[in-house]
């Protein structure tokens, strides 16, 4: 029983590891003139890792100094429902790093060739197992031969083009994967993945309008409402206001919500979800007309992705607010208005 089981294992251990941080554009925060050994410290901040190495150099005059750098981890959603904390990187950077390659112990690996794949993939859940490349970009690795003993080769994309954001939806996944695999002719190849998260960051728009709207119904209602502008970033805060200019029906509460649409496929086979993220309450009791209703809504609670339209013609993500009034017999009226929500670089 114990060699079958020994049989179905693969011939080797496949690791794949990236670049530190101090590898990595953006990275280096500042040189300290410390006299410290080589050590690594690690701090946790909200939804984000930080990875801080310390590392001894020396500058051209032979003093030694200190180079700090980061290198920033992100959760990432797998499909078993597991969290895990994968590297993330951004549009045009370079992801370099090593393959390690280590044969089963007391075995060689005979191959027909080692490649590297940086693969950008959407999968529709209903048609899951089937993924739909949008980047494909191969290193090869090592020719036909044979390993006996642990192994390392490494690998860089130069300025990769990523133009579309890691996104996990109800009905669809947008993933990066580096892929790695260990042809062989016999005994299956050995394949080994590893995941990171791509976010692509957009500046501020050159031209941001109001929303302004009317909406009522014929000698009963009549309100006006207003926001500050059309186009946010995530952890931005919507600010408007609400105007009460006819109110002949009895209103019991307003509210104000935040709704994702998410549309994958086309045509007849569009499939639409819709979630309601955030629920606010902006009014509890009658208004009377004249009042005015202030809005103050921040984002950053909110677990909210950029807008995503037409991604590689597979699936869109809108945004919209919805603002719900219900009276006294619990008729409902609502009116829907599409937002823009985008990636503002933090430090901008």
């Amino acid at each position: 029983m114990n060699y079958l089981i020994g049989a179905f294992k693969p011939a080797c251990n496949i690791s794949i590891t990236f670049a530190d941080g101090k590898n990595r554009k953006q990275v280096i925060l500042k040189l300290m003139w410390l006299c410290l050994r080589t050590s690594i410290f690690a701090c946790c901040m909200k939804s984000v890792k930080v990875l801080i190495l310390i590392c001894n150099v020396h500058s051209a005059d032979g003093d030694e100094c200190v180079a700090i750098c980061v290198y920033t981890k992100v959760p990432l959603k797998k499909e078993n429902g597991q969290t895990i904390m994968v590297p993330l990187f951004q549009s045009q950077e370079n992801i370099s790093g090593k393959i390690s390659i280590e044969p089963v112990l007391g075995k060689k690996v005979e191959h027909n060739g080692v490649k590297i794949e940086l693969l950008g993939q959407i999968e529709m859940y209903f048609d899951r197992g089937n993924f739909y490349d949008f980047t494909s970009l191969v290193r090869e690795l090592d020719v036909p031969g044979e390993i006996y003993e642990r192994k390392t080769y490494p690998f860089e994309f130069s300025t990769v083009e990523m133009p579309y954001e890691t996104y996990n939806g109800v009905n669809v996944r947008l993933r990066y994967v580096l892929k790695v695999t260990v042809s062989r002719g016999y005994g299956g190849s050995v394949v080994e993945y590893q995941d990171f998260v791509v976010r692509n960051y957009t500046p501020p728009p050159s031209i941001n309008n109001s929303i302004k709207m009317e909406v009522g119904i014929e000698d009963c209602l009549h309100i006006e409402f207003e926001y500050n502008k059309s186009k946010y970033h995530l952890k931005d805060v919507i600010i408007g206001k609400i105007y009460f200019l006819l109110v002949r029906i009895k209103i019991k509460n307003m509210d104000l919500e935040i709704r994702r649409r998410e549309s994958t496929g086309s045509g007849a086979n569009t499939h639409v979800e819709t979630e309601t993220l955030a629920k606010f309450e902006l009014m509890d009791g009658a208004p009377v007309r004249g009042e005015s209703i202030p809005i103050r809504l921040f984002l950053s609670p909110y677990e909210l992705t950029p807008t995503h339209r037409n991604i590689n013609n597979k699936f869109s993500v809108k945004y919209y607010l919805n603002l719900v009034l219900v009276d006294e017999e619990d008729r409902r009226y609502f009116k829907q208005q599409e937002i823009t929500i985008y990636r503002l670089q933090e430090n901008s």
